[in-house]
Parts: structure tokens; C-alpha cells; sequence
């Protein structure tokens, strides 16, 4: 009897509970009406603060329970009008669901647009009063004050602090640890993101468009980041959503837990999806394993020539089991002995350097030439040598009047420069007497 009561107790409840369902399934059906069609909202996770403080893999171990193609669309520093507005008229015609983390003081300026957010079903997160790039090195007392006036301005905008959620996103994700605890010890979750497609970077639609699905591809679930004040994420929203659809990807909604709405349970690793150290190889071991361990084959003495039945070397490529031994070394290398040069002909060798090929700028000692004739004839001196000025490469500075040949006057060429000394007429004529004398001819008396 009392297995009979339990079993007609479970069979009531679930009757009673059908109808519930389907009310839930018709409710979901008819939440886009005219839009046949619409991507809609795959499923709502419940995310409770206190269990998971920290998400997204770009900079924490943790990101949501989310399964393979399923998006979570967060959009950072509205409200904006018109691309703001132009963002939620995208959500609608799909019956799309987000996060917007939005920066208090733009929430204060546009409030009809929050009001909106929040009436068509979407989670207000904070982003900061200002939206400082400093939260990596302020005080905390100051990184307080900037989250807190940005939820009070969040709070007094749609007048009911439950209305706002305890989900926060560092601006520039500019995170330090201080930061991050005071978020954790009044009950914020702090979260960054999986990937992301540059939108602020000020590219275009197509190019969003382009990034976002291709990190989105590569990895296959996450948060992905974009920014409704950028007028080219408005354009390529429509675009990413459609790809999205298309490739079978579904749209999940985050909201936060309360009293009457539990968090989601899910399995630790759903949550956990970058680990600090891998475990060691193997990760399992199997009890009573009988596999052999490899075994190398045992060098054969005639390797090291040794005789293997007397120990002795034996001749070079003479073994006593000729069965059991390996091929011979050669006698010689095998390397051919007679080789072959082949010369270029005469018109292909270079010509030895004579003494014409080089300009001498100062008066150096030279050892005998071997060939006196051959180093006189082309022979050119630095007598007659003109060694013109290098000219300036950049402009320089005004000569201010002065002599143009006066050291203020002249510019420094910048970069690599080669410097020539261009010869007096002492040193010129020192040098003219010494390459005279070397090829063994007397300077003419002019």
C-alpha cells in the first residue's frame, strides 16, 4: 500500500505539473509576436555573486556554464542615442536578451533609454560613474566611490534598486586585486569577457562583424563584449546575429539570483574552464596493467670489432659469425679521390686591384710596388684629385649672418655621414713628392 500511495502520489504531480510546461513552452513561443522566426532566448542562466565572483576566461579561470554554440551578447558605456536605441531595435526583432553594463553618468543624461532596456527584459549591470581608465592603479576608496555613484545613478534612474543587477565590468578592464575584493565583499560580480571583436577601436561594420564571429568560431561558446555608443556595432549587430542564427549558435540570458529565483546549478568544470596547472600525464592508471615495456636490441660485439667468441679485435671487416654481424666498414672513405675543378674562362675571372682603384686623401707611407711601370701608368694623385663637398641632406638652421664658411654656418648631415678631409696645399704637395718617389719618377719642377 504505501508503494502503491507513492507511486499514484509522483503520477499526480506530474499531471499537475504539465500544464505548467506547456503554459511555459507557449509563453516562450509567443514572447517575439510578429516575428516569425526570431532567434529568441535559448535559455536563462542565474548567477549568484557570492558563488562566482569573478567570469571570463580573457582574464579569470571561470566563465559561465554555457554549452557548445551559446552566446552571451553584453554591450559596455551606453546609453547613446541613436545607436543605443538602434542596438535594442536589433534585440527586439530577434526577442533577444543582454547585459548592459551602462556608466552612470551616461544613464543620468539619457534615462528614457535605460527605462527602456529594463522594460524590454534586459539585465542593467554597472560600468563606473565616469568611466575612469585608472581602476589598475587607483586607491580603493577612490575605485568605490566610482562603482557605487555609478549604482546609485543606475538605482535612482528606474527608481528600484532591485532593478539593477550586482554585475560589474572594470572600465578598459584595467583589474587589480584591492579592486576585485571590495567588488567580492559587498556581493559584485566582477566580469570580463571571452572574446571580443574591437568595435572601439573605431573599425568598420564588416570588420566587427569579421572578428567577432571568427573568435566566436574558434572558440564555440563565451561573453562576447561590444559596445553600443560605437555607430558601426549598431550597424554590424544585425549582421553578427544573423551569422550567428545561421550557424547554429542560441543566445543565452543572464540574470542574478534572489529569493525566490535559485541560482543555476551546474558542474564545477562548467565553470572552471582555464586551469592554473594541468595535471600530470597519466591522469588515470589502470590496476594490473601487464604492458611490456620497450626493450632496445642488444649491440652485437662485431659493432666494436671484438670476435664474439674470444673477445679479442678481431680484423677489420672479419667477424667469426659472418649470420650475426653487420656489413664491413670500408677501407678507404667513400668520398671521391680525384676530383675535377673546373676554371671560368678568362673573361669570367675578376681583374687583380691596381693602385688606380683607390683615392688616397692623406699622406701615408706605402710599402714598394712590384711592378713600377704598371703602377705609373693611369696612376692618378691626389694633387690633382678635386674631392667635392658633401652636401647637406637635411636643411639646417639659418646662418643667422654669418660668414658662411664660419663653423656656426655650416649643418650636420644626420645619419651614417662619411667624412672627407679635403687636402691643403702643403699636404698636397707632401703627398704628390711621396707618390713620386714610390713609382720612381722626379716631380716636374712646375
Amino acid at each position: 500500500m504505501g508503494l502503491h500511495r507513492i507511486l499514484n502520489t509522483a503520477f499526480s504531480a506530474a499531471v499537475l505539473t504539465l500544464p505548467f510546461l506547456f503554459a511555459a513552452h507557449s509563453a516562450r513561443a509567443e514572447e517575439c509576436p510578429g516575428h516569425p522566426g526570431a532567434m529568441g532566448v535559448s535559455r536563462t542562466i542565474v548567477l549568484n555573486p557570492a558563488e562566482h565572483p569573478r567570469l571570463g576566461t580573457l582574464q579569470y579561470d571561470e566563465s559561465l556554464p554555457l554549452n557548445d554554440h551559446e552566446v552571451v551578447l553584453t554591450f559596455d558605456d551606453g546609453p547613446l542615442p541613436p545607436y543605443t536605441s538602434r542596438v535594442l531595435d536589433t534585440l527586439a526583432s530577434e526577442c533577444i536578451k543582454a547585459t548592459f553594463f551602462l556608466v552612470g553618468r551616461m544613464a543620468l543624461g539619457y534615462p528614457q533609454v535605460v527605462r527602456r532596456e529594463y522594460n524590454e527584459g534586459h539585465t542593467i549591470a554597472g560600468h563606473s560613474m565616469n568611466h575612469p581608465f585608472t581602476f589598475a592603479k587607483m586607491p580603493v576608496d577612490a575605485a568605490a566611490k566610482e562603482i557605487e555613484d555609478g549604482f546609485d545613478a543606475l538605482r535612482s534612474v528606474l527608481g528600484d534598486p532591485k532593478a539593477v543587477s550586482p554585475f560589474f565590468r572594470i572600465p578598459g578592464l584595467l583589474r587589480q586585486d584591492s579592486v576585485e575584493q571590495y567588488l567580492q565583499a559587498h556581493g559584485y560580480a566582477t566580469w570580463s569577457l571571452d572574446f571580443l571583436a574591437d568595435d572601439w577601436t573605431h573599425i568598420n561594420a564588416k570588420e566587427i562583424t569579421k572578428r567577432a564571429l571568427q573568435r566566436i568560431e574558434a572558440r564555440g561558446r563565451g561573453i562576447l563584449l561590444l559596445h553600443d555608443i560605437q555607430p558601426a556595432t549598431a550597424l554590424a549587430l544585425p549582421v553578427i546575429i544573423a551569422e550567428l542564427k545561421a550557424r547554429g549558435y542560441k543566445i543565452v540570458h543572464v540574470v542574478p539570483a534572489t529569493e525566490g529565483r535559485p541560482a543555476t546549478v551546474a558542474n564545477g568544470d562548467d565553470w572552471v574552464q582555464r586551469h592554473k596547472t594541468r595535471p600530470a600525464w597519466p591522469r588515470v592508471l589502470t590496476a594490473g596493467s601487464t604492458e611490456a615495456e620497450p626493450t632496445l636490441e642488444a649491440p652485437n660485439p662485431a659493432n666494436f670489432g671484438l670476435n664474439p667468441s674470444t673477445g679479442q679485435v678481431a680484423a677489420l671487416g672479419a667477424t667469426a659469425d659472418k649470420s650475426n654481424s653487420s656489413p664491413p666498414l670500408p677501407r678507404s672513405a667513400p668520398w671521391p679521390s680525384d676530383l675535377v675543378y673546373l676554371l671560368p674562362d678568362d673573361n669570367e675571372v675578376l681583374p687583380s686591384p691596381a693602385a688606380q682603384d683607390f683615392i688616397y686623401t692623406r699622406k701615408t707611407s706605402f710599402g714598394p710596388l712590384p711592378d713600377h711601370k704598371a703602377a705609373h701608368q693611369g696612376l692618378v694623385t691626389t694633387s690633382k684629385l678635386t674631392v667635392p663637398k658633401p652636401p647637406n641632406r637635411i636643411p639646417g638652421p639659418s646662418t643667422g649672418g654669418k660668414d658662411p664658411g664660419s663653423a656656426a654656418a655650416h649643418t650636420h648631415p644626420i645619419g651614417h655621414q662619411l667624412t672627407v678631409t679635403k687636402p691643403t696645399a702643403s699636404n698636397s704637395d707632401d703627398l704628390k713628392s711621396e707618390v713620386f718617389k714610390l713609382v720612381g719618377l722626379r716631380p716636374s719642377a712646375n
